[in-house]
């Protein structure tokens, strides 16, 4: 049972800058049917060739995956949408024909071509592994330290993957599998498409590629949308201790469903909810469960299921069981495809894009201060990544975001975003500038357009997605009446 726990909450979670030029004359895609585990009704595949190394344009190619569902109105059809599902890590060949499933409008899907892809080093791209153990089959959010012991604990096992992931077969591409890299790549997508501009949509860590792109090729954007932000910095590790804000943040709704439904007997109140957190993590600390849920994973298992208002039920019903002793439900979702690639893919951007600090003195130092601040799960955010040990050095700057460049950027965000917090996307939105206009939903979960059902929200996606209109100011769109969102769509948890 803990091993398909872990598997359940795997995912969840410019200066001298190398010129972002597209190859002069890139070759037509070549569009044929899609590998098999993505395959889609109008669907199409094909790959192209990029750079591994951006510097060495004519040396070693690597394969980029491309997806296409086409526009079947040609008629109003705009040009093309990039989409991106976060991660990083996350296989987006399939993103194109999921849109239409969680809810997104034919006017939206008839103004574009819209493009999937695998970033480099994930899925049908070329990919990297660290040559991931079943046991290191996890989450690469760290376990929540209980002490500085842990935190020492901790850096041994991110010693040992970091040394796995320099010395795995893939190790060449350590160094380039990045978001500045895969940028480029997009671009390369547009000009193999034949098109002047593109239009993007990304969600999550997708955001932060999006920002990057813009920064980089800002004539070459379109319609820019941002859906649910990370801070300018991406996931560094000044991004990673935010998530224990956006888990203090998503909290309050899951306190709500759980006084509503007093059958889970979580408590009567709210307080009463969150007292019966820190005393289940306090027993499971002591004496794990029957299944091997400790409270270290109670905690991850916790936040993981804090993305989707649909995935409440079930974590009601997992606390309810490790209060009781009850037999423990199996977690929803199915298998993660390929989940050492994920994981491992994940660790070469997030690690490749910024150098991390190394020493253990100061990770040790940010547990301590934000299990003050964030009691909840503070201790596991600012915990140790791989990324402190990380073998290789990035190979240049991080992408600065700034406000240079067209207005046509809309963000999308959740007030209560267990991933991705408020305080993240404010820090985007400023480093923008007049480029990008804000709008806030009053609703909690992960994904915001088509996640919720805030039609408020939705409607000016829509409307900037078809006719390139925006609000003239940050729109602040209130809380409407919701059923459950549709999480059947991305039943992992993403960054």
């Amino acid at each position: 049972m803990r091993r398909t726990l872990l598997v359940a909450v795997v995912a969840v979670v410019v200066a001298s800058v190398v010129p972002g030029v597209a190859q002069a004359a890139p070759g037509a895609l070549e569009w044929g049917a899609c590998p098999a585990d993505v395959t889609a009704p109008g669907l199409e595949c094909a790959t192209l060739d990029v750079p591994l190394d951006y510097r060495k344009p004519d040396g070693r190619q690597i394969e980029v995956a491309v997806s296409r569902l086409k526009s079947t109105n040609p008629a109003h059809r705009r040009g093309v949408l990039l989409t991106n599902p976060g991660g990083p890590g996350g296989p987006g060949l399939d993103l194109p024909a999921l849109l239409p499933q969680i809810g997104w409008p034919k006017s939206v899907l008839d103004t574009y071509d819209v493009i999937g892809f695998d970033p480099r080093g994930v899925g049908h791209s070329t990919p990297v592994t660290c040559d991931l153990t079943p046991a290191q089959l996890r989450s690469n959010v760290p376990p929540y330290a209980l002490g500085p012991a842990d935190v020492v604990a901790q850096a041994e096992y991110a010693k040992g993957i970091a040394r796995q992931c320099g010395a795995s077969r893939t190790a060449s591409m350590l160094p380039y599998v990045t978001t500045a890299n895969t940028a480029r790549d997009m671009d390369r997508i547009r000009a193999a498409l034949g098109e002047p501009k593109l239009s993007y949509y990304g969600i999550s860590y997708g955001t932060y590629l999006g920002a990057v792109y813009t920064t980089l090729f800002p004539q070459r954007s379109d319609r820019i949308v941002l859906d649910s932000n990370l801070a300018p910095g991406g996931l560094d590790g000044t991004g990673s201790r935010l998530l224990a804000q956006g888990f203090d943040d998503r909290f309050p709704d899951f306190a709500a469903f759980a006084v509503a439904h007093p059958e889970f007997a979580l408590g009567r109140t709210p307080a009463e909810v969150a007292a019966k957190y820190f005393d289940l993590a306090a027993r499971l600390d002591a004496n794990p469960s029957p299944e091997g849920v400790d409270g270290k994973l109670f905690r991850q298992l916790t936040f993981g299921m804090f993305y989707y208002d649909a995935t409440l039920p079930y974590l009601a019903s997992a606390w309810h069981a490790l209060d009781t002793g009850a037999p423990f439900p199996q977690p929803p979702g199915g298998a993660t495809p390929n989940p050492d690639n994920l994981l491992s893919s994940q660790l070469h951007v997030v690690c490749g894009d910024v150098n991390w600090p190394e020493s253990l003195r100061a990770y040790q130092k940010n547990v301590a201060t934000d299990r003050i601040r964030h009691p909840m799960f503070g201790a596991a955010a600012a915990n140790v990544w791989p990324c402190a040990f990380w073998p290789a050095d990035p190979p240049e700057p991080p992408v600065r975001i700034g406000d240079r460049g067209p207005s046509d950027i809309l963000m999308l965000q959740n007030l209560r975003d267990p991933a991705t917090p408020l305080t993240g996307a404010r820090r985007l939105r400023q480093a923008f500038g007049n480029r990008a206009r804000m709008v806030t939903a009053d609703q909690g979960g992960h994904g915001t357009y088509f996640f919720g059902a805030n039609e408020c929200a939705n409607n000016a996606a829509t409307r900037f997605l078809t006719t390139g209109v925006r609000p003239l100011r940050d729109k602040a769109c209130a809380a409407e009446p919701s059923g459950l969102a549709p999480a059947a769509a991305f039943p992992v948890p993403r960054f």
